[in-house]
């Protein structure tokens, strides 16, 4: 296996000049400046130094914040949203439109250095990187267009036994955003605009990584929305997310993560029953492979859907079943295509397989791959799990067994475990019994073989997948989660809902309480009560 941090050359658009300084961060439409404790932003990417010695690239540095700055940034937060009485929470719905709207227009301009960023940051190849950020843009302009579809709906007067009543939906508060290093600007903003466009007030920390590609947006946000809207503070999530939950004035908590984290945020807020839970965890989702199915094209989408973006998705398929009919033919095509796969660095044509953005996961795929062929696991592939520094070759095992940490846990990276099963109810058995529940994929040509597994899957995940890798969108579906892979609903339409609540206003019909009706219609003086 080739070094393939030596002899690179990177495209002249994507070098980067200096290490690049984030001092400022944003509080009540402020872009403050930091002079205290910052910390090192490194990328995946190691570079020759003027000793020939390969070195980790420094990207960067970012403010360190403290209590004080987080407790300031919440302050921030309340007083924009002022109890549900503030500019932002009482505005008119097409008034909050044009701020997302232009907030668009401007991050469309900083196209081509989020794409770098995501790139050095967390190693994800040119054209995904690309397609994060269209996509990210594609959802931002289809939750315009289903608000607007949604508040047309509700602009309508109902009459219920002389009651007359006009319900809409009502933002829910103060919410505390939280997002993942893998999908750094879509999934951060799949939660931050539904949050902003239903009329709360938002205070967001990046994740460890995937950090400094919000740069060049903190003058839009700045610009775009009323202060305090929006506030966006770094450094450590202990030090920051905790006194903000703690002081119980935070309404929302919306966190892409993972289920231990979420469970010791929650903790800290003094009333759990208020707190409103917006949650995407992790998963351990399945591929199950049928001996009638197609098995070209069952390889084709388990090799995709396991290691696309080096298997860093929640959705990816984590374990494959294969039944033990095919499961010898199915290990021979399946390795043949994951030895076609590309490795190399972000910018290089048609890569496939890219440095790792965590330090210690070179480290822990290895610890898995140890543990597997302890237990009688092999590794398939030619150089499998072989690691060079932040680069890790895919390994992919068999025969996998329930005593392996592989066989449960979430691997999140290059590893690809693959068992054999003769009776259909041992990969049924595994869904029932995990602790995940996000989705499965079911790859078989025969309707009555999928009937019932459909009929039993679709009780202990949320979505099965039908001879197609696991997937997120199109994010017009809806993407959620069983027992410890989610709480709540994240698509367009869903996550408008999820971040605000049905609130009505009501009359009983009577000839003066009419004419107050029709008086507050027609002169469209009322933001919440109106004709549209």
């Amino acid at each position: 296996m080739n070094n393939i941090f030596t002899n690179t050359t990177i495209p002249e658009k994507h070098i980067l000049q200096k290490p690049y300084s984030q001092n400022t961060y944003l509080i009540n439409g402020e872009l403050k400046e930091w002079n205290g404790e910052t910390a090192s932003v490194f990328s995946p990417i190691y570079q020759e130094n003027n000793e020939g010695f390969l070195e980790q690239t420094l990207l960067g540095t970012i403010p360190n914040l403290s209590e004080k700055e987080a407790l300031t940034s919440l302050e921030s937060a309340c007083k924009a949203y002022n109890k549900g009485r503030g500019e932002w929470p009482t505005m008119k719905v097409e008034e909050r439109i044009s701020c997302v709207e232009k907030f668009t227009e401007m991050m469309l301009e900083t196209r081509d250095e989020i794409v770098n960023w995501l790139m050095w940051e967390i190693g994800k190849p040119y054209e995904e990187s690309c397609n994060e950020f269209d996509r990210t843009i594609e959802y931002i302009n289809d939750t315009i267009s289903n608000l607007r579809e949604m508040d047309q709906k509700h602009s309508e007067i109902k009459n219920h036994n002389g009651i007359l009543a006009q319900v809409r939906r009502a933002p829910l508060g103060v919410v505390l955003c939280l997002s993942p290093y893998n999908y750094p600007l879509n999934e951060t903003f799949c939660l931050l605009i539904p949050a902003l466009i239903m009329g709360n007030t938002t205070i967001y920390k990046p994740a460890k990584h995937g950090i400094l590609l919000l740069s060049p947006l903190l003058k839009a946000f700045q610009e775009c929305f009323p202060k305090g809207v929006v506030n966006i503070i770094y450094g450590s999530g202990r030090t920051l997310a905790t006194p903000i939950l703690k002081s119980g004035k935070v309404d929302v908590l919306a966190l892409i993560g993972n289920s231990k984290s979420a469970n010791i945020l929650q903790e800290y807020h003094p009333k759990k029953n208020r707190l409103r839970l917006v949650l995407g965890l992790e998963a351990k989702n399945p591929g199950i492979i049928m001996p009638d199915c197609d098995l070209d094209l069952a390889v084709k989408e388990c090799v995709l859907g396991s290691l696309a973006f080096n298997g860093q998705r929640c959705t990816a398929l984590k374990i494959l079943f294969v039944h033990e009919d095919i499961v010898e033919e199915f290990n021979q095509k399946f390795v043949e295509e994951v030895q076609k796969l590309k490795c190399g660095l972000p910018w290089d044509e048609n890569v496939n397989i890219t440095p790792l953005p965590e330090p210690n996961k070179p480290n822990y795929i290895q610890e898995l791959i140890d543990d597997a062929t302890k237990k009688g696991a092999k590794v398939l592939n030619r150089n499998g799990g072989k690691a060079t520094l932040s680069f890790v070759n895919p390994a992919v095992l068999y025969p996998v067994n329930e005593t392996m940490k592989v066989y449960e846990e979430e691997q999140f990276g290059p590893v690809v475990p693959i068992l054999s099963f003769k009776n259909i109810q041992q990969p049924l058995d595994y869904v029932s019994n995990s602790n995940y529940g996000q989705q499965v994929s079911l790859f078989s040509n025969n309707p009555d073989s999928l009937a019932p597994l459909i009929d039993s899957l679709v009780n202990q995940v949320c979505r099965v997948n039908i001879n197609t890798k696991c997937q997120r969108g199109p994010d017009v579906l809806p993407f959620v989660g069983r027992k410890d892979s989610a709480v709540s609903t994240l698509s367009v339409y869903d996550a408008l809902r999820t971040f605000s609540i049905r609130t009505l206003v009501a009359f009983r019909s009577t000839k003066a309480n009419d004419k107050i009706l029709s008086d507050l219609l027609e002169n469209n003086t009322s933001n919440f009560l109106r004709k549209k």
